[in-house]
């Protein structure tokens, strides 16, 4: 009832009552008033819930069965979709929900199992059994989909609510798996069938990859992809891959292997993208990884790492190192192999006597290919690098002093004047990688005394081509060794500067003398400790260099009193002036070579061993001195008999007719090259050194500590020393000392030493 809010007029209702197709009865209140009065409308339930039609429900559920079968047989259903749920709708109030679930779930199973017959024939291929299982399953969605739209109420109510029904949808899936799919004789078909598809696509030929990826979806949707597929085919995969595996690595070489391999593992990464479960990914991959790579590591490297790198094959060797990144193992056992190569590579180029011209550029080149492949290829990998260094520094010292006499003497070849190869920038960047590999050398002190003596030269003949590029290198060695290092170096640079100002003042003092000389003379003034030690030689200078000689001591000694000069003439050098029938000549000559030919001014022919006796000069060098000017480029004498060496009894005049388009000509000195007994001699220089540096550690440490047994010793002499030195060698300074009363051994202990104050 509803009432007016006044209470002084009644509302009317009448009822009215219209029958619905499905039975049921629905009742409509229309309520009446006079126009524009205010109103209150309430409206309340039935008292009684309305009845259902007699056999309604038997009714309802013959016309859903007939709808469910017209959707499984693909005819047309014969009422309307919205009255069909409606209809369950109606059910589901009246409390039929449990009956009406079970009576859809043996329709529909009834309907699955009948269709297991259509698998069994014999005759069917494996791909038209897979499309007709395809078809199958599809029907079967699309049927699903249909009955569970028409018995969404029914799923959305009573299934929703009991959590251990499952929904209409995976009552589907249920039935499918359980009818179709696990039949063992079907899964086999089915899975062989995919299988088989795989194969064929494996080993090149097209198949139909969106009828494999819904099979392989509908295992996947039906929970069985794991055990019925997956298992199988990882199996199938293994035995695939390690017997091609076994195959190409004998037939192929590594990197047409290494690009197979590549291949491969894009199109298994490609197949999990088109029709694989992405579940497969890690265990597909890394099968395909193992079989290919990861059994065949070392075998690869073996066969083909030194070939890579000996050819430089970027690509290659970027393609190996991103393939063993993805391998367990795979980049320690690549560092181990690149380590080796570097070593044996390295050992080779300094190891072999017959290279050692080209030993240093070799270096230089061998370091920028492998930082090139540890930078572009093996992705800047800190190990990598690491492990480079590690082993340039293990077979550069293979051969002890070599190679550090070796990059001394490239130095030199390059900031030497006449190095026309580079600019200052390149020469600047020629410096920088020199020092990389000065770095890995243990015996520094062998460059040093080699780079000492090519400077000495640089600097008194004026070779330099650059005092910039000199006192960069200089820097860089104070920078990577300190101080201590490049202290006598530095001292030479100053010498020549000092010697500089000594000569502006020397040339005043020559001017305020009474006798001026002829001849000008330029001195340089070093100090011993400073410079290589040069062996005296006496020999016979011409009255007027001597006599210059005495004008410059009694100058410098009135300055500097207290020291002593003591001349070197293998290091002087002067300008002659010369005239032949051509006219007048300069010719830039060493004092040796100035001596002999000052002969020919007092007369025309001499024997070599008049020029002996003349000029004083040491056999050796004269002969050398006398090849340079007789039997040169520049021949300003003549010697009779011809030929290319000197020999006793040979005669020498001056070549009157001697041409040359240049009026300045520099006769190079053969003595200037280095010999064998020069080179000796240094080397004997650093190991005097060595001797000193050792005794003077020895004494150092056991000032320190007193007592020390020999083993201790030991340890503490190669954590202070900068060169290699053997135990044999420790052994016999730590004797000398003893003999020489600077330490004792204990009397009980003898591996035991005492310091003795």
């Amino acid at each position: 009832m509803a009432e007016d809010t006044r209470q002084d007029k009644r509302a009317s209702f009448s009822a009215i009552t219209e029958h619905n197709p499905n039975g049921m009865a629905r009742t409509s209140a229309v309520a009446s008033s006079k126009s524009g009065a205010s109103k209150k409308l309430v409206i309340k339930n039935f008292k009684d819930r309305p009845k259902l039609a007699e056999n309604y429900t038997e009714d309802t559920w013959l016309k859903l069965r007939d709808a469910v079968g017209a959707i499984q047989n693909s005819t047309s259903i014969k009422y309307n979709l919205e009255e069909l749920y409606q209809a369950v709708e109606n059910l589901c109030s009246y409390k039929v929900s449990p009956t009406l679930y079970k009576q859809l779930r043996q329709v529909c199973e009834d309907h699955v199992q009948a269709q297991i017959f259509q698998f069994r024939e014999e005759s069917l291929d494996n791909l038209s059994f897979l499309k007709r299982m395809n078809r199958c399953w599809q029907d079967h969605c699309r049927q699903t989909i249909m009955i569970r739209s028409i018995f969404l109420f029914l799923d959305r109510t009573y299934v929703l609510q009991n959590s251990l029904l499952p929904s209409i949808w995976d009552t589907g899936l249920e039935l499918f798996r359980t009818h179709i799919v696990s039949d063992s004789g079907v899964q086999k078909r089915t899975v062989d069938g995919i299988l088989e598809q795989i194969e064929l696509e494996r080993n090149g030929e097209t198949i139909d990859r969106s009828l494999l990826r819904s099979l392989l979806g509908m295992l996947s949707d039906l929970q069985v992809y794991r055990d019925s597929f997956e298992e199988r085919f990882l199996t199938e995969t293994n035995r695939l891959y390690a017997a091609e595996g076994q195959r190409l690595m004998q037939e192929r070489d590594v990197p047409e292997y290494l690009h197979h391999v590549a291949r491969r593992l894009e199109e298994e990464n490609d197949r999990i993208m088109s029709y694989l479960d992405q579940s497969t990914q890690k265990p597909l991959i890394s099968c395909v990884e193992k079989q290919l790579l990861g059994e065949h590591m070392t075998a690869i490297l073996q066969k083909g790492l030194g070939i890579l790198l000996d050819e430089n094959r970027v690509t290659e060797l970027t393609l190996l190192y991103l393939l063993f990144s993805k391998v367990k193992g795979g980049l320690p056992t690549l560092l181990q192999f690149w380590r080796d190569y570097i070593k044996s590579f390295g050992g080779e180029i300094v190891c072999t006597p017959e290279k050692d011209k080209d030993m240093v550029q070799d270096l230089l080149d061998f370091k920028d290919k492998m930082d090139n492949v540890a930078q572009s290829c093996f992705a800047r990998n800190e190990g990598f690098i690491n492990a480079m260094k590690e082993a340039f520094e293990t077979f550069i010292n293979k051969r002890p002093n070599k190679p550090a006499e070796l990059i001394a003497k490239y130095v030199d070849s390059k900031l030497r004047a006449g190095n026309k190869e580079a600019t200052e920038e390149e020469l600047e960047r020629i410096l920088d990688k020199i020092m990389i590999i000065f770095r890995f050398i243990h015996g520094k002190d062998v460059f040093e005394a080699f780079y000492k003596k090519d400077l000495a030269k640089r600097l008194l003949v004026g070779k330099s081509a650059s005092v910039d590029a000199e006192k960069s290198m200089l820097s860089k060695l104070k920078h990577e060794c300190g101080a201590a290092f490049t202290s006598k170096l530095e001292g030479m640079f100053k010498d020549m500067e000092l010697s500089k100002d000594i000569m502006i003042q020397f040339k005043q003092y020559i001017q305020n003398q009474s006798e001026p000389s002829n001849i000008e003379l330029t001195v340089n003034i070093l100090t011993m400790g400073y410079w290589p030690s040069y062996t005296p030689m006496e020999v016979h200078l011409p009255p007027e260099m001597v006599k210059l000689q005495e004008v410059f001591k009694l100058f410098y000694l009135g300055k500097h009193s207290g020291r002593k000069l003591q001349w070197q003439p293998t290091l002087g050098h002067a300008v002659l002036k010369a005239e032949f029938k051509e006219g007048k000549k300069e010719l830039q000559v060493s004092l040796f070579q100035t001596l002999v030919l000052l002969m020919f001014n007092e007369g025309e022919e001499f024997s070599m061993e008049e020029i002996r006796t003349a000029t004083g000069i040491e056999e050796g060098e004269l002969r050398r001195t006398l090849q340079s000017l007789a039997c040169g480029k520049a021949r300003v004498l003549n010697k009779n008999p011809r030929g290319k060496d000197v020999e006793d009894g040979d005669r020498f005049n001056f070549n009157n007719d001697f041409k040359h388009k240049l009026f300045r000509i520099k006769i190079n000195q053969i003595q200037m090259k280095e010999t064998v007994e020069e080179q000796v001699s240094t080397t004997e220089r650093v190991f005097q050194d060595r001797q000193y540096q050792i005794d003077a550690a020895v004494v150092r440490i056991m000032k320190m500590r007193k007592t020390l047994s020999h083993n201790l010793l030991v340890s503490e002499l190669y954590n202070q020393l900068k060169f290699p030195v053997k135990p044999g060698d420790l052994k016999k300074r730590i004797e000398s000392l003893i003999d020489r009363d600077y330490m004792e051994r204990d009397k009980e202990t003898p591996n035991q030493y005492h310091y003795v104050a």
